[in-house]
């Protein structure tokens, strides 16, 4: 700190001049005498009796300054605070670079500078509530500072005690800065603070010693402390120079409000104060600076507000009542001067504000707000920005709803974007909402720079931003070395999305695809292909920025926001589904609780939103609901509503209707879904009955959705069907003839009755049961009659052909190609890696298809071992193993019934509970088993009978075989039968060797009855409660449960070949030599015809966009309606006309507090009778004339008495 005496400097009096009100003629106008002054200062008497006036700056010079460092309050218990001895003529900009970045005080989002009179001890209880309710918590929420004279007097020492009581109750947050700006010349004990070198710290005594009136202790309160030397002693006021410039010049630099740059704003709050206070608000005045007159706190607040508050005009009569308001609040001052200081203060009337009790209980920022906004004084909308932008940094919507939009300022759209881009980094939805309605184009806004300006501001522990950072580090390593770049590379959003959600859900980003700036940043989102940037631009221009914020408020969390833009945007339904299925996967990889359970919350609420809008679309219509289900949303990697559903598992969305009803008509393919079980039945078992009108089949009138629309069939013989599936739970499909979209009425529709009933889903469904049925026919048949160690039988050919068109089909769903996800459960896998490893992990991903990969792996096992010579018996033992799994995964086939499908579930749910359970019951049996062994059978040396007798006998025993015999010694006949030592029992019936040990054997039975009762009591309760919750819990959403099953079960019967095992191999070799013959002629793959999935055309998807958007705009007017009819807004709404009611009230009892005053002192008395005489006069001369026709009006009556 060696440097700080170079740069600042004190003032020291260079000439004596006497002060005349000094009798003794010893005393300077600086206020020292004459024997503190140096020789140089005395010894020019001719100057001196020439010159009469001291001044400042012509007869003081500077020096190094002598006291700076840190202040240590004796006996304050506080940390220690700064200061420095400076000459009011320093340069502010030195002086603010000493604060924010030696002293380390952060710049200032506000500057309150408190001004006031001496004041007394006690201040009254409201402006006590203004100053810790108001102006300190305020500092605190806005991050500013408060600057008062420091002293331990007047208005500073109430501003001091309100910061100590604020920063004594506050549990976190900001702390407040008050710094202290007081004259040098009239601190209490500064010599204590001179120290040429520094003090770290200044012992600081600011008590104790007697008040006189002249000097003044520092208050231990503030922060730091400037103090202005302006070469005087003991006089008041020498910083208010150096004060008015420091502020100006704070006004004029730029703060930091959510990483913006607005000018600081500056405000001066008004507190009591005497006439010198007129001076100081002129000046403030003159410098623009923004004042604030505290009403009722008296002095020069309550006079310049009562004057501001006259009548406007500039008539003698208003001069009249400003004169009489000065000098009944300054009688002793020049009456003149304060009046021409008056007047040039309200001649800059914008730039003060009144406040006082009756404006109603309004926190302090937004009185501020108020003020600043006024200040402003224009209806040019460029002279609001900060104000504005001021007012999203803390978010009082409701101030710039009331100040800055409500007519008068001509705002444009370009105005707005950097209030939005604040409103957006610091998460003001309602900012938001107010801006993009008054005008914000978000098409001109949303740049790519400023969408890689939002990812990048995510906090550093966010879950997004450790996702970036893992993309960037993994596509850092693995791509090729590239020059350094200054330019930050914009964030790999794509990538995290892909890795998310898969190719099959991941969303397009950006957007728009085409309003990317260059190559470089294309490249660096998620490749999107040229037609579905063409529909993006074509379908939904104004959609795409909706899109792209949509992605970013989900992926930070941003749960109003995310409401909004799904609101404004474009495919509700899928965006929503959408929404729901991105914040599941996040919150899955949320490492903190909070914020996993609000992803999980906002989740669900995006979830009932789709159920919702889709509902409403559904009564509107359930051709184009059915449509919207099917269509590819490009927004979401061309994936359906049911896709994206599934994925997200929302079984509510499932529960539909109107999902529910396309789901019933898939499964019956071109039947009616009105045909009798019975009818299917006969005809699957004899199928010339599909001719006849046993099987009803949908007539082309009664399918709409295949009027416009090109339905898939999904089916026919050979199977084939796409090679990228949509569902990880599903079975992979295969390729199908689509048929033509035309049909005839002619003898053609009974020939294609044959293809149709059989390619109906739900007739391979019947189909495979049949068949899985037969299978384990052959199965038990071949392991209890026709399993010979000799060679196979044909039976058991059979079977193993059979088995083997089993493994056949399930490598054919292995195999498919896919991409995995984290949404789908398969890692993290960059896109150039083997897709088989991702098909094989989405594959496996499905329960019931694990347990077919185990049954058909003990299958050959046992087969290989049967085959085998010398183990025959083991593949027996395996195949019987595995006739269990077999069986167990018929389990699955009954999943599409209504009442056994939701039973599944609870059983599958059950064994999680049974686990735990068996846990417990492991741990207390082996306790209990091993302690009875070792006091039974201590001689016993034979491992598998010990093991038998610690595990076995007491799980028999927890279900009442109890052998009382082998236990109690009461019931053994006393024997030694045992070479060792010790009393010995031989159980009756058991073999030599097994003698039970008589002691303690009494112990043995104690254990026996806790273990019961542990076992048999508690834990076995503990089972059944747990079994009880579970199935109360599903049971309670069992329809929910189902329909999303069925939705699984369909979808890979929809896919499956007709055909059923064993006859599926032709389906498969008619497969193989497709691919084959496309292998050896070299061409490429064909088109995929995806199942579950509408194509429609351009025109086609607008109109059907559009119909969506009409019932979303429904569906949220229904919603608002219902929200202002709840109580809570009905509430709400009379509160909020109440205080309007009392506001309103307030302003007519001021009205006519007023009109009294101005009746009493405009009309005295005698001049309102003079005047009663005058009008009565005229009045009845008129009556008297020729000038009223006959029969006109009559007199007034007098007044009367009231009844």
């Amino acid at each position: 700190m060696s440097w700080i005496p170079k740069i600042f400097k004190k003032k020291t009096c260079t000439t004596f001049i006497v002060d005349p009100t000094d009798a003794g003629g010893t005393l300077c106008q600086c206020g020292q005498p004459r024997c503190a002054h140096p020789s140089v200062a005395v010894e020019d008497a001719f100057g001196a009796a020439v010159v009469t006036v001291w001044d400042s700056d012509l007869h003081t010079t500077e020096k190094p300054t002598d006291a700076f460092g840190d202040l240590d309050f004796l006996g304050a218990g506080r940390k220690a605070s700064n200061f420095l001895r400076l000459s009011d003529r320093t340069d502010p900009a030195t002086v603010y670079n000493l604060v924010t970045n030696i002293w380390g005080f952060q710049a200032p989002n506000l500057v309150v500078s408190v001004l006031g009179g001496s004041g007394g001890p006690t201040l009254q209880t409201w402006l006590q509530d203004l100053l810790r309710r108001g102006l300190v918590r305020a500092a605190q929420n806005t991050g500013a500072w408060i600057v008062t004279g420091g002293l331990h007097k007047g208005i500073g020492r109430h501003v001091g005690v309100a910061v100590r009581d604020h920063q004594t109750a506050r549990t976190g947050g900001n702390k407040v800065v008050a710094m202290g700006v007081a004259p040098w010349g009239v601190v209490r004990n500064r010599d204590t603070l001179i120290n040429p070198k520094g003090s770290f710290p200044a012992r600081y005594r600011w008590r104790g010693d007697p008040e006189d009136g002249v000097q003044f202790a520092l208050d231990y309160n503030y922060s730091a402390f400037l103090l202005v030397d302006d070469g005087t002693h003991g006089r008041l006021g020498g910083e208010n120079r150096f004060r008015l410039g420091f502020e100006s010049y704070l006004a004029q630099q730029k703060t930091g409000v959510g990483g913006t740059g607005i000018d600081i704003p500056v405000l001066l709050l008004l507190i009591d104060g005497d006439e010198k206070m007129l001076k100081r608000i002129e000046k403030a005045t003159q410098a623009q600076l923004p004042c604030l007159l505290v009403a009722g706190s008296g002095g020069a607040a309550d006079c310049l507000a009562e004057i501001y508050t006259l009548a406007p005009g500039t008539g003698g009569g208003r001069r009249c009542e400003a004169q009489d308001l000065i000098k009944r609040f300054f009688p002793k001052g020049d009456p003149e001067v304060l009046q021409a200081q008056v007047e040039r203060i309200m001649s800059r009337k914008e730039l003060l504000t009144v406040y006082s009790t009756d404006d109603g209980p309004e926190e302090f920022e937004t009185i501020v707000l108020k003020a600043l906004v006024k200040a402003c004084g224009t209806s040019e909308a460029s002279a609001y920005l900060d104000e504005l932008r001021l007012a999203v940094a803390w978010n009082r919507v409701d101030i710039a709803q009331s100040e800055l939009f409500r007519g008068d300022i001509q705002w444009r759209s370009f105005h707005l974007e950097a209030s939005l881009m604040d409103a957006l980094l610091n998460d003001r939805p309602e900012f938001v909402r107010l801006l993009i309605s008054h005008g914000l184009s978000l098409g001109h806004f949303l740049t790519p720079t400023r969408l890689a300006q939002l990812y990048n501001a995510a906090p550093p522990n966010s879950l997004i931003h450790s996702l970036l950072d893992q993309v960037s580090h993994s596509t850092g390593n693995k791509g090729p070395v590239s020059e350094p770049s200054v330019e930050p590379q914009p964030p790999k959003v794509g990538q995290v999305l892909r890795m998310l959600l898969g190719k099959s859900c991941a969303p397009t980003f950006p957007a728009g695809g085409t309003h990317l700036g260059d190559g470089s940043m294309e490249n660096s989102f998620l490749p999107w292909d040229k037609a579905t940037s063409e529909f993006l631009l074509e379908a939904v221009p104004e959609q795409a920025p909706w899109s792209d914020l949509l992605l970013w408020a989900l992926l930070l969390n941003r749960a109003q926001m995310a409401v909004y833009f799904w609101e404004m945007g474009s495919s509700s339904v899928a965006s929503a589904l959408g929404a729901c299925l991105l914040l599941r996967v996040l919150g899955r990889l949320e490492a903190e609780t909070e914020e996993a359970a609000r992803r999980k919350d906002l989740a669900a609420k995006f979830e009932g939103l789709g159920v919702d809008l889709f509902g409403k679309c559904y009564r509107s219509s359930e051709e184009r609901a059915a449509h919207l289900l099917l269509w590819r949303c490009p927004l979401w990697g061309d994936a359906t509503c049911l896709h994206l559903a599934m994925q997200a598992d929302a079984r509510a969305f499932f529960a539909q209707d109107g999902v529910q009803s396309l789901l019933t008509q898939k499964w019956w393919g071109e039947m009616d879904s009105t045909t009798p079980i019975w009818a299917l039945v006969l005809a699957f078992f004899c199928p010339p009955l599909i001719y006849t009108n046993l099987i009803t089949f949908r007539k082309p009138d009664e399918e709409p959705m295949q009027k416009d629309l090109a339905f898939d069939m999904d089916r026919d013989i050979s199977g084939e069907g796409p090679g990228e599936p949509t569902d990880p739970n599903e079975k992979m499909p295969l390729r199908v003839l689509r048929p033509p979209s035309r049909r005839s009425c002619c003898g053609g529709c009974r020939l294609r009755r044959w293809p149709q009933f059989w390619g109906a889903p739900v007739t391979s469904f019947m189909g495979n049961v049949v068949s899985y049925l037969l299978f384990l026919l052959l199965f038990t048949h071949v392991l209890l009659i026709d399993f010979q160690p000799e060679k196979p039988s044909a039976l058991e050919l059979l079977l193993y052909f059979w088995a083997f068109t089993l493994l056949c089909e399930e490598l054919r769903q292995g195999l498919g190609d896919s991409l995995g996800s984290l949404a789908m459960g398969a890692p993290r896998t960059d896109s150039h890696q083997a897709p088989l490893r991702r098909r094989l992990h989405l594959y496996l991903s499905d329960a019931w298809n694990q347990c077919d990969m185990v049954a058909l792996t003990c299958f050959l096992m046992g087969v290989g071992c049967r085959l085998t010579a010398g183990l025959y018996d083991l593949g027996r033992t395996v195949l019987c193993l595995d006739f269990m799994i077999f069986t167990l995964r018929l389990l699955h086939i009954f999943t599409v019934n209504k009442h056994l499908g939701p039973k599944i579930v609870i059983v599958n749910k059950m064994m999680k509970d049974v686990f735990f359970f068996l846990f417990f019951l492991g741990v207390w049996l082996v306790a209990y088993g091993v302690a009875t062994e070792g006091l039974l059978r201590p001689q016993d040396r034979n491992l598998s009978n010990i093991l038998r007798r610690v595990f076995y006998r007491p799980y028999l025993q927890i279900f009442g075989q109890i052998p009382q015999e082998d236990i109690d010694a009461s019931l053994m006949k006393p024997d030694n039968c045992s070479s060792e030592k010790g009393i010995w029992a031989r159980p009756s019936g058991t073999q030599a060797g097994s003698c039970v040990s008589i002691y303690a054997n009494w112990l043995v039975v104690v254990l026996l009855i806790i273990f019961l009762l542990v076992a048999n009591i508690l834990l076995v309760n503990l089972l059944i409660a747990m079994f009880s919750y579970t199935f109360g819990k599903v049971q309670a959403n069992s329809d929910l449960y189902w329909k999303a099953q069925r939705y699984s079960l369909i979808r890979e019967f929809h896919s499956r070949p007709a055909l059923a095992p064993p006859l599926i191999v032709i389906s498969h070799v008619c497969l193989l030599i497709r691919r084959l013959r496309r292998l050896r002629a070299s061409l490429p793959p064909s088109a995929a015809i995806e199942h579950f999935r509408v194509h429609l055309s351009k025109e086609a998807e607008r109109k059907l966009l559009t119909w969506e958007s009409v019932q979303k705009e429904s569906f949220l007017l229904e919603r608002a309606r219902d929200k202002r009819e709840s109580d809570s807004e009905s509430l709400k709404r009379t509160s909020q006309k109440v205080d309007t009611a009392l506001q309103q009230l307030r302003q007519i009892r001021e009205h006519e507090q007023r009109l009294k005053g101005l009746e009493q002192e405009v009309l005295p008395a005698p001049q309102v009778q003079y005047c009663s005489r005058v009008l009565g006069w005229v009045a009845e001369a008129l009556s008297r004339s020729a000038l009223l026709p006959p029969g006109g009006p009559p007199p007034p009556a007098s007044p009367g008495p009231k009844d």
